[in-house]
């Protein structure tokens, strides 16, 4: 395959392991690295060099990179969420199709801006929201698309995760704990709601109309800090905003809801509470089952292993005799190579501007319900009005819209 040269913006502990991932696709030639850090930043140069036997360039000022002429037709962005859409924006303006790595926006006004950013220039960017390409996740869309569950009702999914250890320190690599500290919002909705977008065929055909959110009160970081530390910790009786659970209710213009939620100041075991709801059946990924009517014998439910031979998506049938399964069991993967395949073909990313816009507005608009007694928000349409008939998404390999078994046949390239 043709090499993609693209430069990585931010490199604390999610983009020093994913330069790590680029430096090993034999496809992929970094050209420059930036952190704010400057140790950071040297450490990125000293990872290329040894990759590739010469210094490649480095800097602290991201804007030096953006525009950077120097043949790279993408850059990655794994800052901090505060900075992943302006950075996004200046990589668009100067011609480089855009990563950036999964946190909201911070307005949404800033997600109007990405989409007119997109207009005006016709470069992609790509809300990195890998969860879209987990195992599990890709065959129910399979599923789905052969329609096994019917007509879809309701869908549910959550971010539930046992994070209270980014409570332990306020340094630089813990801004998640900041945004805890003054914010009371669904401050993480991309996880569950990335792939649920793709089930509902929202922003082609169907879209996103309104939420409300209601937030519990807010104990755990405390009780976790107290019993941790004492009344050492200068955060131990912090007045941390974020409720310890968050749950926000959404309708879609066809009529489905979702259910959002987020847990992670409780302890608890990892989950991200997937459930599909049809008119022929229902899929509960905590329980890793299903109830397909006409298949499933009694009102029981059916392991998942039962339906893998069958139905699992095409995509992971084949990359799985690769044995690449590099970040969070391979989906890090193969989002990173859907973006890839992007750039190469200068085609539109399969998660859009206007799909990155809107996963990142319910975390500002989940913010705003609770402020307000969990009042009702309307959710913008990004697409103005295109959603209703839009022109069909890029035919590949990695389409999240469709899942055309025909393109998978004889030998492909990942």
């Amino acid at each position: 395959m043709r090499t993609i040269k693209m430069s990585i913006i931010g490199l604390g502990g999610r983009g020093t392991w994913w330069l790590g991932q680029l430096l090993s696709m034999e496809d992929v030639e970094i050209t420059a690295v930036c952190d704010k850090h400057e140790d950071r930043m040297e450490n990125g140069r000293k990872m290329c060099a040894e990759k590739y036997g010469r210094e490649v360039f480095g800097t602290t000022d991201w804007k030096e990179v953006t525009a950077l002429d120097d043949g790279a037709e993408a850059v990655m962005i794994t800052t901090y969420w505060n900075d992943h859409v302006k950075i996004a924006i200046s990589a668009m303006k100067h011609g480089k199709y855009a990563a950036f790595e999964v946190g909201p926006a911070q307005s949404i006004q800033q997600c109007w801006d990405l989409v007119r950013t997109y207009e005006e220039t016709g470069v992609p960017a790509m809300l990195m929201e890998n969860c879209c390409y987990n195992r599990e996740e890709m065959t129910v869309l399979n599923m789905i698309k052969k329609g096994l569950f019917g007509e879809l009702i309701h869908c549910q999914g959550g971010y539930e995760h046992n994070l209270r250890g980014v409570a332990d320190s306020f340094a630089r690599d813990h801004e998640r704990a900041w945004h805890y500290l003054h914010r009371n919002a669904e401050l993480y909705p991309t996880h569950e709601l990335g792939p649920i977008m793709k089930y509902l065929d929202i922003n082609y055909g169907n879209r996103l109309m309104s939420l409300n959110s209601m937030a519990s009160k807010s104990r755990g970081l405390n009780k976790y800090l107290q019993d941790r530390y004492g009344d050492d910790h200068p955060y131990s009786h912090a007045d941390f905003k974020l409720g310890d659970v968050i749950t926000t209710n959404i309708r879609c213009a066809n009529g489905e809801t979702i259910v959002l939620t987020h847990d992670t100041s409780t302890p608890r075991p990892y989950s991200r509470g997937g459930r599909v709801q049809g008119t022929c059946g229902l899929w509960m990924e905590d329980l890793h089952a299903l109830h397909i009517e006409g298949r499933t014998q009694g009102e029981v439910w059916e392991p998942m292993d039962n339906y893998w031979d069958e139905f699992e998506h095409p995509l992971w049938k084949k990359t799985k005799a690769t044995e690449i399964k590099s970040g969070h069991g391979g989906m890090d993967w193969l989002v990173m190579r859907a973006f890839l395949d992007a750039v190469r073909n200068g085609i539109q990313t399969p998660i859009d501007v206007y799909d990155s816009a809107t996963l990142m507005a319910v975390g500002i608009l989940s913010e705003e319900s609770i402020a307000e007694g969990s009042a009702p928000k309307s959710i913008p349409d990004f697409t103005d009005g295109m959603w209703i008939k839009r022109d069909p998404a890029p035919k590949t390999i990695y389409s999240l819209a469709e899942v055309d078994d025909s393109l998978f046949e004889g030998d492909v390239e990942f």
